[in-house]
């Protein structure tokens, strides 16, 4: 997938995957990875300044944990996150709809 495709939209996924649990920076993009069946394989250099950005925006919060002897800072949603992941998921809907209507397979007449 295009870095392109996907600019803009990096902090609402980092946002969905953390919704239902707290995940560690390789936990995150894992899910991410899993979740779009391979299509999205962050380098370490694009998710954590996208994840140290959610959390000085009040996003995400972070708390330090050692799992088997290593330690990991794992990332967890906020209730400002949760609201905010609530707009742009709303606004991703809109966006989807409006660019699906115009780039949707018509067929030829």
């Amino acid at each position: 997938m295009k870095a392109d495709t996907v600019r803009g939209h990096l902090d609402g996924m980092i946002l969905a995957v953390v919704q239902d649990e707290p995940l560690h920076g390789y936990g995150i993009a894992e899910a991410l990875r899993a979740q779009s069946d391979g299509a999205l394989d962050l380098p370490t250099g694009t998710l954590y300044p996208a994840l140290r950005r959610l959390e000085r925006l009040g996003y995400l919060r972070s708390s330090w944990s050692t799992v088997d002897g290593r330690k990991r800072r794992t990332y967890e949603l906020t209730r400002s996150g949760q609201a905010e992941l609530s707009a742009r998921q709303e606004d991703w809907q809109e966006v989807s709809r409006v660019i699906g209507t115009i780039l949707r397979t018509r067929t030829a007449t």
